[in-house]
């Protein structure tokens, strides 16, 4: 899935939860496109498309006032606001828009995108709907975010191999941070390419500790999350640090860490991860 399909997942999702969370008939929205532009993307409960692919600049309506301010602006009655101007008028009198409230989509201090949510009777929308459009810009921050650096892991994981063991180390800590994203990736396609860079990372060959004195007559098969938790612990995350990172209680990460040392014939932390290491599953 490309990024701008991951994106209109995203979009899509977050102004479902936004009229659910507002109750609000209408809700519409886009990222950035290009310097000082949001594009309409998505419409959620709108009557026509006259909105859809809509370019708003910055400074120009209330979007524009919003993607300018960086911060969420309201309108009780859209056509007759003196607060923003007018270009888009035409757009929102198709759709029959009154009230209008819109929210910035803010990641890592830039604006980069713009929710929208808006009524078709003139009255004001108050607290509780700007705080459930802010909850669902939030999520849309937090899911670009995470994209954002899952795409650069990735792309610091198909970086040509070194043979340094400095190198090396970094590659070890890119497939243990990609191990952490892709549970929380909602794309299903991102996720899929994030576990399988993990997969090429963890069999590469690489400066690693000498074999075994007895080989393995069997293969080890350990389950994602208990290869999650050896990622996290060959990066030194203790267990609390670890289980903030997959999101799971400290005891889970625990009870994951035993199950694998004992497939792995392992007493202790570390020897786990060297035998994961021996047995391809980890870099």
């Amino acid at each position: 899935m490309s990024a701008e399909a991951s994106d209109a997942v995203e979009m899509r999702a977050a102004l479902a939860r936004l009229r659910r969370g507002t109750g609000l008939p209408v809700a519409f929205g886009g990222l950035t496109a290009g310097a000082g532009q949001v594009r309409i993307g998505e419409l959620s409960g709108a009557a026509t498309h006259a909105l859809r692919g809509l370019a708003v600049a910055a400074g120009n309506g209330l979007g524009g006032k919003t993607l300018s301010l960086a911060r969420a602006c309201a309108v009780t009655d859209y056509h007759g606001s003196r607060h923003i101007s007018h270009e888009y008028d035409t757009a929102v009198a198709a759709e029959g828009l009154r009230s209008v409230l819109a929210v910035p989509v803010v990641v890592r201090r830039r604006v980069r995108g713009v929710l929208y949510g808006a009524l078709r009777t003139a009255q004001p929308l108050g607290d509780r709907v700007l705080n459930a459009a802010m909850a669902a810009a939030r999520d849309v921050e937090q899911a670009l975010l995470v994209r954002d650096e899952a795409y650069s892991l990735l792309t610091a994981a198909a970086a040509p191999a070194v043979e340094s063991r400095g190198a090396w180390e970094e590659v070890r800590e890119a497939h243990g941070a990609l191990r952490a994203l892709a549970p929380r990736i909602v794309d299903p396609a991102l996720r899929a390419e994030l576990l399988a860079v993990c997969g090429r990372l963890a069999s590469a060959s690489a400066p690693a500790p000498s074999p075994s004195p007895v080989e393995r007559e069997t293969a080890v098969a350990l389950a994602p999350r208990e290869i999650d938790v050896l990622a996290c612990v060959a990066s030194g995350s203790t267990n609390a640090v670890a289980a903030d990172r997959l999101g799971l209680r400290p005891e889970t990460v625990k009870g994951y860490l035993r199950s694998a040392m004992r497939k792995l014939g392992a007493h202790t932390r570390g020897a786990a991860v060297v035998e994961a290491r021996r047995a391809g599953l980890l870099p």
